[in-house]
């Protein structure tokens, strides 16, 4: 039999895992963070070197701990990784790194969680905020297989510096594609390939970052299903450089080749094209394996979930999923809505 006294265990101690703790902390819970890495700051050294926040500072810090420097710059990767360090240390919360996550499974009305090391920890319930980073998408297209260039996703990307004078397609229409093709336009060949236009929202809009109005409007917490019918896809911040850039041909797009062949890609009508590199920012898949003997996923590995709460699971939950409950659930300035949410529905199954 499992006590609620027993700690909840939080699967990654990147932005989601740190929301988390706080939010479960605050709710009178017990957190005890697992996180893979040396750091409690997740996968955020390991976005290409120009990575530049969506959302100004003073939307992107955590709750009690702002952003320092000026409210309405958009703060740096790398300042991001010393926030989530800062962040960690401020917590009263057990974090433990370098410890890796096997395997969950059942016992009681709680857990057992299986670590790496061969140790298993007993928990009152599970968080898993193991976000996406590990899991990158590129989807099946005919003759990968027979490429002679090389194919990489974002994730992999760094810099630009190693692609100057190649030829490259990037593939994909969100915030990333848009921001890494533009900067490696400096440099080298480069054909934005999309499944429709690119949406833009222009990044300030009466005098203000877009986010204000967010904020302001409450935007920011409509379903993702409203959203849906405002925008067919994610839309791409801009300033209007994206815009001019694209529109004037300097970094063309063209709707997403239907083929690899050995030197390139097919367009649609059967143009071939000589390519050197093909980049693909086509997102994430939530990265759950120690959740699969559990059967708590979906056959594709999707968790199976209800606004961040499991519905194969009492007392397991997830946080930093897309569009959990809002469209900023994955997001440092959303995802502390999401963990109030799921430490409080926690705390109640707890209590039974």
């Amino acid at each position: 039999m499992t006590s609620s006294s027993e700690p909840v265990v939080v699967v990654g101690g990147g932005q989601s895992g740190l929301a988390g703790a706080r939010a479960l902390l605050d709710a009178g819970l017990r957190p005890v963070v697992l996180e893979s890495g040396s750091r409690p700051v997740g996968s955020w050294p390991s976005y290409y070197d120009s990575l530049t926040l969506f959302s100004p500072a003073r939307y992107s810090g955590f709750p009690g701990m702002p952003f320092a420097g000026a409210p309405d710059r958009y703060p740096i990767r790398d300042e991001v990784v010393d926030h989530l360090e800062k962040y960690a240390a401020s917590l009263s919360a057990e974090i433990r790194t370098g410890a890796t996550v096997a395997g969950v499974e059942q016992a009681g009305n709680g857990f057992d969680v299986h670590l790496e090391d061969g140790s298993t920890l007993h928990a009152s319930a599970v968080v898993a905020a193991s976000g996406s980073f590990r899991n990158p998408f590129i989807p099946e297209l005919p003759g990968r297989e027979l490429f002679s260039g090389e194919v990489l996703h974002v994730a992999d990307y760094r810099s630009p510096q190693p692609y100057a004078g190649r030829r490259v397609v990037v593939v994909g229409a969100g915030n990333s594609a848009i921001q890494v093709a533009y900067e490696l336009a400096s440099v080298a060949k480069v054909t934005l390939a999309t499944r429709a236009p690119v949406q833009y929202l222009p990044q300030i809009r009466g005098g203000h970052d877009i986010h204000f109005w967010l904020n302001k409007l409450k935007l920011d917490l409509l379903p993702p299903a409203v959203l849906a019918r405002l925008f067919s896809g994610t839309p791409v911040l801009d300033t209007g450089i994206y815009r001019t850039a694209i529109e004037s041909g300097n970094l063309p797009r063209r709707d997403m080749f239907t083929a690899f062949n050995p030197d390139g890609v097919v367009w649609p009508g059967g143009e071939h094209e000589q390519v050197d590199a093909v980049l693909f920012a086509t997102g994430y898949r939530p990265h759950l394996p120690y959740l699969r003997d559990l059967e708590a996923l979906s056959p594709d590995g999707m968790p199976l979930h209800r606004q961040g709460l499991s519905t194969t699971h009492p007392r397991l939950a997830y946080l930093g999923i897309e569009f959990q409950r809002s469209f900023s659930s994955n997001t440092l300035r959303g995802v502390h809505r999401n963990a109030r949410f799921v430490a409080g529905a926690l705390k109640q199954q707890l209590s039974r």
